[in-house]
């Protein structure tokens, strides 16, 4: 009883989180390799380069209105993302997936996740 309810649980924080619930249909159907070995588009990964580059700018001048910026242009490509996404997850029916849709949708789940990560460095300089 103690095991059913423990995976109910972990069941239900999955399926009430969208960004779980992604990743464990992108992995349940295939779609999504382990963690590292999923490539990103080369034009995409440029794009990240080019905005470390400025947030290790930022560690070294600290700027309010720099960082702003960075977390404005992380928010307009994360709203980019997703409406470019957003007519693959429209019409995605599990049993009924297409390669084209689901390789979209991992796209943007690890792009998403990589703009998460920069938000979380560039929220290391709330404080100053």
């Amino acid at each position: 009883a103690l095991r059913l309810s423990s995976l109910n649980n972990e069941a239900y924080q999955v399926l009430s989180d969208p960004d779980r619930r992604m990743q464990y249909l992108l992995k349940l159907l295939g779609a999504l390799a382990e963690e590292g070995q999923n490539a990103l588009p080369g034009s995409f990964l440029g794009e990240m380069m080019e905005l470390n580059e400025r947030i290790m700018e930022l560690e070294f001048d600290f700027d309010p209105s720099v960082r702003e910026q960075l977390l404005s242009q992380v928010a307009g490509m994360e709203t980019a993302l997703f409406e470019e996404v957003f007519p693959f997850l429209e019409r995605f029916e599990p049993g009924r997936e297409l390669l084209q849709d689901l390789g979209a949708i991992k796209d943007y789940y690890l792009k998403k996740r990589y703009l998460l990560r920069i938000k979380e460095n560039l929220s290391k300089f709330a404080n100053r």
